[in-house]
């Protein structure tokens, strides 16, 4: 599993992304976990909110500090899906 953690360094990301250190800790899942900092690659993923959590290609979380019970029921498991991406005009 692959999980990026985007957003520009600011206490929120922090945060999140030590959330998700910690539930993939307590869930016993194999995992890597990247820190996207460059607003070109971040704006890459559609989103227009930080912090974001993407886990295998695919948005999870944007514009909030996930809850460590939402990464590892609705992150880390398969065919979960929340739109986050900016609707198309």
């Amino acid at each position: 599993m692959d999980i990026k953690v985007l957003g520009p360094g600011c206490p929120k990301c922090q945060q999140t992304e030590k959330i998700v250190k910690e539930a993939l800790a307590e869930s016993s899942v194999s995992a890597t976990i990247e820190k996207i900092i460059n607003t070109l690659k971040i704006a890459e993923y559609g989103v227009f909110g930080t912090p974001c959590v993407v886990v295998d290609g695919e948005v999870k979380s944007v514009g909030k500090i996930p809850s460590k019970e939402e990464i590892k029921i609705r992150g880390l498991r398969q065919g979960y899906s929340q739109e986050c991406r900016h609707p198309e005009l």
